[in-house]
């Protein structure tokens, strides 16, 4: 081949060469321009070159996302990220351009520029479609969703109990219904879906999350008791969700139920009896003798009959709501979820949130596998990659990777949010309030632990309603499951508290909290944590009691014996393990029971004790279903009184001594 020409044999000249080698001549001043002075040409090639306007800053409302980076705030503002950077400078921050802005330095910006600006935060955005366009030949009837509401202890889950013929008030803390659960009863052939909300009410946000959820609301009224606050708040949220309302006079077997005293309360509140002439059915029941049920249920029927049209396409992708989620030891991320639209089944791609996956088994509400959930019905979902929001949307989506993209992008919505909210330092409990007074104190950061979704929902809502003029209280991370080293090195790089609810920390986790210097409280009734956050802010932290941890016996063989039941053969890992002490089963770090030793034996032999690296066997009282690996965590509840010593110091009193000295 000639040279010059291209080709495999072409010889290859030297880089510094000239010969072959075509320039460019840049020639200033002439036809052709330099680079820096070229101008945009008329792709037509017909006419002058195409001059550029200025465009001007749009000056109209903006929305703007929550924990948008300087980078996007310029974009959506139409103002470039310099100028941005110079007023964030002149108010006293250093901002790069990909950093996220709290919704406060947003607004601060806003002002500057006169500009009116609309923040939208992530829980805000709505995925799922208000209304879908279905064939009429495509819907199929639906179960109805009934949410039991109403004040605490008024008899909702003893009612449920009563209903679906099983018992769940024993597993509660107190009796009082911790987080929600998803259940289906058959009447007369046709099923009902129902949802248990807690009456507790820090549980505001879970109830109103209840009633959007649902088609019709049973208000349940104790006829001993009559209307009190959170009846009040559930008739709110039925009504907000505009969903009919059947109303259950629970305890008419007790000696001094007054049912008329509770329609007059009611009808005062807008229900008005249908016997007084008003729309609201009005059924009178008891729970606990298990008297009316049929007509309380006849009625729910006839109320989703007359008033509603509950059809839906079960041949579409299933689609619905997460209405609970945790970590379960050896299953992995479980969600329940109540399907809305479609069917679900095993073996689909889904998303929920920032969690995504494939849908290995489904279980219904009694812990049955099936292979398919249709329109009304509750499952449980294995296979999410970490367990979603309570509350957000499921949908099935063609495949896996779809799935992860999705739960990708929105977990970075996320993150940018969690990212604008920024601690400060870090503090004891018991030493926040001398540490406010000394100035040193701004904001109280925690880290918040739950055994489940909805429980820690609850409780990041009821903390974050405790205010005080001086500090800021802020949950800067919350998870499910025990608390593990990661929650500890971010309490401690954050200055933050850790708080857990139903949950304890790992051993690794204690021993590194206790290095670092991290406060860890752990709670079963969420009173407590936020009488002892209220009370750390004026400085009137004065606990009664205190817990002492005796020892841990990790279980590590079964023994069934007939007369007795299960005993578990442990080996004691730390401290010792005494006769008749409080205990608490730990499975996967979460709490499941809590009950004490009746016996302890050495081998053949009772013990009163057994310490630390020795084998021992152990019966637990009114508890069979323990399992190898669980944890046994003894301890015992001491009465201590505080000391001067503990306690802060009063600023007059410090001054006071100050001049005497």
């Amino acid at each position: 081949m000639a040279d010059g020409r291209k080709g495999p044999n072409r010889p290859i000249r030297p880089r510094g060469g000239s010969a072959g080698r075509k320039r460019r001549v840049v020639i200033e001043g002439g036809g052709a321009r330099s680079r820096e002075g070229r101008q945009p040409r008329d792709r037509s090639g017909v006419g002058p070159p195409r001059q550029q306007q200025p465009v001007a800053p749009p000056s109209g409302p903006a929305v703007v996302e929550s924990g948008a980076t300087v980078k996007d705030l310029s974009a959506a503002l139409g103002v470039t990220m310099p100028e941005l950077i110079k007023i964030l400078m002149s108010l006293g921050q250093m901002r790069t351009a990909t950093q996220s802005l709290a919704d406060e330095e947003i607004e601060l910006i806003a002002t500057e520029l006169k500009r009116e600006v609309t923040i939208k935060h992530a829980a805000e955005e709505e995925l799922e479609p208000a209304e879908y366009e279905d064939d009429e030949a495509d819907l199929v009837p639906r179960p109805p969703v009934v949410t039991i509401m109403g004040h605490v202890d008024h008899g909702k889950t003893t009612l449920l109990d009563a209903i679906r013929e099983a018992s769940v008030v024993d597993t509660e803390a107190g009796g009082i219904t911790q987080h929600i659960g998803a259940y289906q009863a058959t009447v007369g052939g046709r099923r009902i879906t129902f949802l248990d909300t807690p009456g507790h009410e820090a549980f505001t946000a879970m109830r109103a999350r209840g009633a959007k959820v649902t088609d019709i609301a049973v208000l349940v009224v104790a006829a001993d008791d009559g209307v009190m606050p959170q009846t009040k708040e559930s008739i709110s949220h039925a009504r907000a969700a505009e969903v009919p309302i059947v109303v259950a006079v629970n305890k008419m077997d007790m000696p001094d139920a007054n049912p008329d005293r509770v329609r007059s309360e009611l009808a005062a509140e807008g229900l008005q009896p249908e016997e007084w002439g008003g729309t609201t059915q009005f059924s009178e029941v008891s729970a606990r003798e298990r008297t009316n049920l049929e007509e309380l249920l006849e009625k729910i029927l006839l109320v989703a009959d007359a008033e509603l049209d509950l059809r839906a396409n079960a041949g579409a992708e299933g689609s619905g709501v997460v209405i609970e989620s945790r970590l379960d030891i050896g299953r992995g991320p479980v969600a329940t979820v109540l399907i809305h639209r479609g069917t679900l089944r095993v073996g689909d791609a889904a998303v929920a949130g920032d969690a995504a996956g494939k849908v290995r088994a489904l279980y219904d509400y009694r812990g049955e596998k099936v292979k398919e959930a249709r329109p009304g019905d509750p499952v449980e979902i294995l296979g999410f990659d970490h367990p979603p929001t309570a509350g957000e949307f499921v949908r099935v989506v063609e495949h896996e990777r779809q799935a992860k993209h999705l739960a990708n992008v929105r977990g970075e919505r996320l993150r940018r949010e969690q990212f604008a909210q920024r601690p400060r330092r870090r503090v004891s409990l018991e030493s926040f309030h001398g540490d406010l007074l000394a100035g040193e104190i701004q904001d109280l950061n925690i880290v918040l632990k739950g055994d489940v979704q909805g429980s820690v929902e609850a409780l990041l809502s009821e903390v974050q309603k405790i205010h005080h003029s001086e500090v800021r209280v802020q949950v800067i991370h919350t998870g499910v499951g025990g608390i593990t080293e990661n929650d500890v090195n971010l309490a401690s790089a954050s200055d933050a508290l850790v708080i857990g609810f139903n949950v304890r920390p790992s051993a690794d986790a204690r021993a590194l909290a206790e290095r670092e210097g991290v406060d860890i409280r752990t709670y079963r009734v969420i009173y407590q944590l936020t009488d002892d956050i209220e009370k750390a802010l004026v400085g009137m932290l004065t606990p009664v009691q205190t817990e002492a941890t005796l020892g841990e016996a990790e279980v590590r063989a079964l023994f069934k014996v007939s007369r007795l039941g299960t005993i578990a053969g442990c080996m004691v890992t730390t401290g010792v393990v005494r006769r008749g002490v409080q205990v608490r089963i730990v499975r996967d770090g979460t709490v499941i029971y809590e009950t004490s030793i009746s016996q302890l034996k050495r081998f053949k032999d009772d013990a009163r004790e057994v310490a630390e690296g020795f084998e021992c066997g152990i019966l637990l009282d009114g508890f069979n279903d323990v399992k190898e690996g669980d944890i046994l965590e003894a301890y015992e509840t001491r009465q201590v009184e505080r000391t001067d010593l503990d306690e802060p110091a009063p600023v007059a009193a410090a001054a006071s001594s100050d001049e005497a000295a």
